[in-house]
């Protein structure tokens, strides 16, 4: 995280420094040691008004916030508490849409092979599964189980739909679409 100060209308201390950049350098902890943001300070005085004002970009995140009072310190306070709850309802967003994507069902069809190319291939069967996301071994054991040549699931490794399948010559195969 790389943080710039900029001061205006007043001298800047090295006490004020610190305690901004250990209040921002809170905001680590939804990111990580190693990510690239970059967070500019800017900490402002007219009169008996002291404002901050915190732009952070980067990782897909743009956030700015502003606040003043009386004290400086205080308005670093209030706009470090601001920016923490902006980054933590982008989060929140971020996980709710995950979970709805989540919950979508795929539909598998099975149709006649022999049929021509012209006529309506009648429809055998639909099978409807929910996407609960599996490693290749636990659907290889799904597939042994339901006694079918092939098994349709969510790879929680790749998140992709693959399928497994018996093969011919006997033991297992895979097929990992790539879109």
């Amino acid at each position: 995280m790389n943080i710039s100060f900029a001061f205006k209308n007043f001298e800047p201390s090295e006490h004020l420094k610190k305690y901004a950049r250990r209040r921002v350098e809170k905001l680590e902890r939804f990111f990580g040691k190693s990510s690239g943001l970059e967070v500019s300070l800017v900490l402002v005085v007219d009169k008996f008004r002291h404002r901050c004002e915190v732009t952070i970009t980067g990782e897909g995140l743009h956030s700015n916030a502003s606040e003043q009072s009386n004290d400086m310190y205080a308005a670093i306070d209030l706009v470090a508490d601001k920016v923490e709850s902006q980054i933590k309802r982008q989060v929140s967003r971020v996980k709710e849409h995950r979970r709805k994507t989540g919950k979508a069902d795929i539909d598998v069809f099975t149709w006649n092979p022999d049929a021509q190319a012209g006529e309506d291939a009648p429809l055998y069967g639909t099978d409807r599964f929910a996407r609960k996301p599996m490693h290749v071994d636990e659907a290889i054991m799904q597939l042994d189980s339901i006694g079918s040549e092939f098994f349709v699931f969510f790879n929680a490794e790749n998140n992709r739909v693959n399928v497994v399948y018996r093969r011919r010559a006997g033991g297992y195969a895979l097929i990992d679409p790539v879109l």
